[in-house]
């Protein structure tokens, strides 16, 4: 039993970190993160750093590629399906879970924030300003000169 416990820890660790942290990393894609030595980059990119730093060091990838895999596979099918593809909602939170592990606590909300729903396309203006690429109209704005305040 100790050996099979023992077995499962160390063969399970690492995925399962993995995929936790491939959810928060596109959770919050936008944050910046440090990593080794100062490196800053945004959060998005943080579980295929992780896989890179690992296969350099230690020479293999699998635990972390089935990390970001279920990570993925997770991401897509609680958020990016439902939300930005109109599906349905294939998992969902247990509700003794919702009532043991409330979602808010002391105004600190849960594990992140689902990310806001893709707005429709909207059809460009007639006569809009700017011409732009391919056709596309563009509105930019006045912007900001260097040194004004």
């Amino acid at each position: 039993m100790l050996l099979f416990n023992w077995l499962c820890i160390v063969l399970l660790m690492i995925p399962m970190i993995m995929s936790v942290l491939y959810v928060w990393a596109q959770l919050n894609r936008d944050t910046v993160v440090s990593f080794w030595f100062g490196t800053r980059f945004k959060a998005s990119y943080l579980p295929w750093v992780i896989l890179g730093f690992n296969w350099v060091i230690q020479g293999s990838m699998v635990n972390e590629l089935i990390g970001n895999l279920v990570g993925h596979l997770y991401f897509f099918l609680m958020f990016k399906y439902p939300m930005d593809l109109g599906g349905r909602a294939f998992l969902s939170t247990p509700e003794f879970l919702k009532r043991l592990l409330p979602a808010r606590r002391g105004g600190v909300s849960g594990f992140g924030a689902p990310p806001p729903r893709r707005a429709a396309p909207q059809e460009p203006a007639a006569g809009g300003a700017g011409g732009g690429l391919f056709g596309r109209n563009h509105n930019w704005g006045q912007g900001n000169r260097l040194g004004d305040d």
